[in-house]
This record gives C-alpha cells, structure tokens and sequence, in this order.
C-alpha cells in the first residue's frame, strides 16, 4: 500500500513538473505566433489590376509569393452596406502566386443590419474569382478600422464570414490597427498588424504620419502577448495633403507640385498654394475632386526605409517570429523606386 502511495505521489510529481514547464515556455513564448505560410507578400490597392513591366519585375526580384489583392469596399449607401469600388481585371493574375482578396469594411457598415453581410462578401469574393480565373486563393482578408463600439457587431460578421470560407476550405485573416492590440482578438487564423497609418495625418505638427517610431513605441508593450499570430505590414508610399490653415482638406492623388503656376515651393516638402483650380484627391479607393485656393498649404510626407527598418527591428525584438513575413504596402510602379533593392530584401527577409 505504502508503495503505490509513492508511486501515486512521483507521478503527481512528474504532472505538476511537466505542466509548470509547459506554462513557464508558453509565457516565455507569448503572443500568438507566427503568421502560417510566411512568404514575402504585396499588398495591391487600386481599382484596376493591371501590372506594369516595372511591377512584374518587382515580383520577380524579390520572390513575392502572394499578394494581397483588394477586390472592393463595402460602404453605406442608401441606408444598407453595399460593395463600392470593384476591381476590375485588365490582366489575369500572375500564375503561380497565390491571392488573397481583401475586402474594406467601413465602420459605419456595422451599425447597419448585417444579418446578410457576411454571406454576400462570400459570395462575391466567389463570383470574382469564377469571373476572372483566379484558382490560387486559400484565404479572404477582411479590413476594418473597428473599435470597443463596433467589436461585438465586427466579430459576429467575421465568425459568419469565417464559417462560410471554412465550408469551402478556405482561412480568414484580418488586418490589426495598433490601438486594437489592446483590445481583444478578432476571430481568424492570423492578422497583418499595419504599420503604416500609424499617425493623425490631420494633424500639420512635422510628424511624419505614414510611419513614426514615436507613434509606434506607445503600443510595443501590447505586442508579445497578443493572442492571435501575426505578421506585419510596412509603407512604401507618399501622401500630399491639402491643408487650409490648421483644417485639413484632402489627400490629394499624384499632383504635380512643380507646377510653378499652381505652387510655390516653401521647403523641399512643403508648397503654398498660389491659384485656385480643381484637383483629384483620393478618398479610400474613391476618386473625387476639390476646390483649392491661394494660401492654402499642401505637406507632403514619404516612407523611410530607415524608419521601416527600425520599427521592424523593434517588432521583431517584443515578438521573435513576426519578421518571418513581411507584407509590402503597396504594389505601385510610382512607389517602388522609393527604396533601394537591398532595403526591400532587408524588409521582406529576417
């Protein structure tokens, strides 16, 4: 009897060990992991796919593998959520690489009824794909600003989303904004948290609002121990934003600056307006116009390869893994030549 008594004890003994060693490397790990499949990705954000010679080489050099494809948004219009801006096909998709259709979801949209949202995106995403023989997609990503006001409406269209795409095969991902690391987790298989946006671009302070360490270091904290598994994305662009003194105006969508009728250049990165016209601005995947005036001021800010190689390095040291798969944002002949190869190889490769 004595025996099985130590015999029952070592064994409780060894339970109680493996279980706390367990739980010490679970929180020595943290967070989620890492995004499945890790490959170097795009994202691609225009109306139109059309690939320029430019573009095709850039998948080529770096070994893109997937890209991120935005197939249209889903606005309120006339009181329901409705799909806007729908890409249209010039060209077939390079073979080879794998898509995966992102579709924005204005936040708006969520206090509307989405009892059939989730099954029209779906389906949609479907008819696309059938349309315009695009074969290789395993998963949808879904794209919304939400917040502690929207969350119980965006998760439940994302549980409904994710049960549809799951009876088919497929996965969902979403993409994290930095103040939603301290909310909970939305329901997919893994997030692209976006370090890009990262700053109020309303704000004509001289802070760049496209990436800024100092923007990003406030939600380092919030990183290693974030449940869902991620990945993360980083700018290649530009912004031209239209200001009226303090107000902001617009973003305005490749305006020549150097129009010596239109501007007057204060700095390399600041210009004055001097004659009133209409110009295109962009707003999300929508083209409109607006009425500028004399003495209105436009800031122009750029990626930094420099800035994105050390908010990657500070990703990277809060949650070991994540570098393992970098998504460029975006897949733009006009932006591609804001880096150099070797900075995009440093971006894309741990």
């Amino acid at each position: 009897m004595s025996m099985r008594v130590a015999v029952y004890g070592i064994c409780r003994l060894l339970f109680f060990a493996v279980a706390l060693l367990f739980s010490v490397t679970g929180c020595k790990r943290g967070g989620g992991g890492d995004a499945p499949r890790p490959a170097p990705s795009v994202y691609y954000w225009r109306t139109v796919f059309r690939l320029s010679p430019g573009e095709r080489d850039f998948l080529r050099t770096h070994r893109v593998e997937r890209i991120y494809l935005r197939y249209f948004d889903v606005l309120v219009r006339d009181g329901r959520p409705m799909p806007v801006s729908t890409l249209a096909f010039e060209q077939p998709v390079p073979e080879g690489t794998e898509i995966v259709p992102v579709v924005f979801i204005d936040e708006v949209c969520l206090r509307a009824d989405t009892a059939a949202l989730g099954e029209r995106i779906v389906r949609r995403i479907g008819q696309m794909c059938a349309t315009h023989d695009v074969k290789n997609v395993r998963e949808v990503q879904i794209d919304c600003d939400w917040t502690a006001r929207s969350q119980r409406g965006y998760f439940s269209l994302l549980s409904d989303i994710r049960q549809r795409l799951r009876a088919r095969g497929d996965s969902l991902s979403v993409t994290i904004r930095l103040h939603q690391l301290s909310m909970p987790s939305p329901p997919a298989e893994y997030g692209v948290l976006m370090m890009y946006n990262t700053g109020d671009f309303r704000k004509p302070d001289g802070r760049n609002p496209i990436l800024d360490f100092c923007d990003v270091a406030p939600y380092l904290p919030y990183l290693a121990d974030y449940p869902l598994p991620l990945c993360a994305a980083y700018p290649n662009y530009a912004w031209q934003l239209l200001f009226q003194g303090d107000e902001f105006k617009a973003l305005l969508h490749d305006e020549d600056l150097t129009d010596t009728t239109v501007y007057r250049p204060l700095s390399d990165s600041t210009f004055e307006v001097i004659s009133a016209r209409d110009l295109p601005y962009a707003m999300g995947s929508e083209r409109h116009s607006v009425h500028v005036v004399p003495g209105e001021r436009v800031f122009c800010h750029r990626s930094s390869a420099d800035q994105v190689l050390r908010v990657k390095r500070a990703l990277e040291e809060r949650r070991p893994g994540i570098g393992r798969q970098s998504v460029i944002y975006h897949l733009d002949g006009k932006n591609l030549n804001r880096f150099k190869q070797q900075e995009y190889e440093k971006i894309f490769h741990p």
